[in-house]
């Protein structure tokens, strides 16, 4: 079967039921199937897709770590080619849906799994085609065409248009059983990504546009969704985190997320939280662009707009107000909203935090960052007590 050539998008309520559709449109009778098996009950998934598998060969792939690792891609992809399967399936959240793309893509190269992902070989061809069917509000994966994996602790991104799944199927209907902290911790990873997607060197005008629907979606809804959630509150989160993947797919990331995810490996916290807790400041940081340490060839003028409008979106005055909006929701969602209230303190562990970082996402924040500045940065990251911030 070839692959389609087309990114075919569902989003909303009870849109999982477009699955069978899909199977039976492709005439499939291999399906490999990449799930998050606690998901695929909890969600409610798993009555509606089970009698769909009934009379077609399922091969399913489970039991993965959290934050793909090459040691799960390198075992879905020997299961892979033994099955030879004519389309895959990935249910569950960000972890899920990445390895959905990895095992479908790498399986199909002739190089090795681990000279793909740390950059010694390119992806050459395409795989069968992907249905990404995400259980959680906030990674975006089934709408981009990168996918993360995890080498030796050190963490790679693999980008090609052949890891942009086919089909992606986005049904809120899937996240009512998350607990308050996925909600929370994957709902900040949304909002940051829109957040970042519009001050990024890499932000178009049509990036803007889904980074900025996003950001007020997420901004209105997460806390309610995390909270108190209702059936509009999850719906538009859900909608928020496939509009936040469809902007980084363009402008991809920045800094906070480039310090993310040292902060998550070494001390474990949620990825989400990890970005958010230093969005505040990169915030701040950006604001006080000038012509001198510009990243963007658009200018400092261009950023400080950006930024403005930011601001304008977190219904602050000042940017100054709008960080304070920023830790307000991040404590109210029960995470920590600093460093330092996640136990990173001592110099020496931001240094190291400062020495992970991935240059590469780094040059796309619009104002330059060096290792010094970067360490400044972090190491004055206070608690909101010492700003004289108020939590609601």
């Amino acid at each position: 079967m070839s692959q389609v050539e087309q990114h075919v998008v569902h989003v909303q309520t009870g849109a999982l039921a477009e699955v069978g559709a899909i199977i039976d449109g492709a005439a499939a009778s291999r399906v490999y199937f990449v799930v998050d098996e606690t998901a695929y009950i909890a969600s409610g998934a798993a009555a509606l897709l089970e009698p769909h598998f009934s009379n077609r060969s399922i091969t399913r792939f489970s039991g993965f770590d959290l934050n793909p690792k090459l040691h799960d891609v390198d075992r879905g992809i020997e299961q892979f080619r033994k099955a030879d399967p004519e389309l895959i399936i990935a249910l569950g959240g960000g972890t899920a849906i990445d390895l959905g793309k990895l095992i479908g893509t790498l399986a199909c190269q002739q190089e090795s799994a681990h000279d793909v992902i740390i950059g010694k070989a390119g992806i050459q061809c395409s795989g069968p085609p992907l249905i990404a069917v995400p259980t959680t509000a906030g990674t975006g994966s089934e709408a981009t065409h990168f996918a993360v994996a995890y080498v030796d602790g050190t963490k790679y991104s693999v980008a090609h248009n052949a890891l942009l799944p086919d089909y992606a199927i986005v049904d809120s209907m899937l996240t009512h059983s998350l607990p308050a902290g996925i909600t929370a911790a994957t709902g900040l990873d949304a909002f940051c990504q829109a957040i970042e997607s519009i001050w990024a060197v890499g932000a178009t005008e049509k990036s803007l546009e889904y980074a900025t629907e996003s950001a007020r979606l997420s901004w209105k809804s997460l806390a309610d969704a995390t909270r108190n959630p209702t059936a509009d509150a999850r719906r538009d989160m859900c909608r928020a985190s496939h509009l936040a993947g469809k902007a980084i797919n363009i402008s991809k990331t920045t800094a906070s997320h480039a310090l993310s995810y040292s902060i998550t490996s070494e001390y474990g916290v949620p990825h989400g939280i990890a970005v958010a807790m230093t969005l505040s400041p990169m915030l701040a940081y950006n604001s006080q662009v000038s012509e001198f340490d510009c990243a963007d060839s658009r200018g400092p003028e261009h950023v400080l707009n950006r930024i403005g409008l930011i601001t304008e979106l977190l219904g602050g005055e000042s940017v100054a107000a709008a960080c304070g909006k920023i830790e307000n929701l991040i404590s109210v969602l029960g995470c920590p909203n600093s460093l330092k209230l996640a136990g990173i303190t001592s110099n020496t562990a931001i240094q190291r935090l400062v020495t992970q970082v991935d240059a590469n996402r780094l040059s796309n924040n619009p104002r330059h960052m060096t290792s010094e500045s970067l360490f400044a940065l972090l190491s004055n990251n206070p608690a909101p007590g010492e700003r004289g911030m108020s939590i609601p």
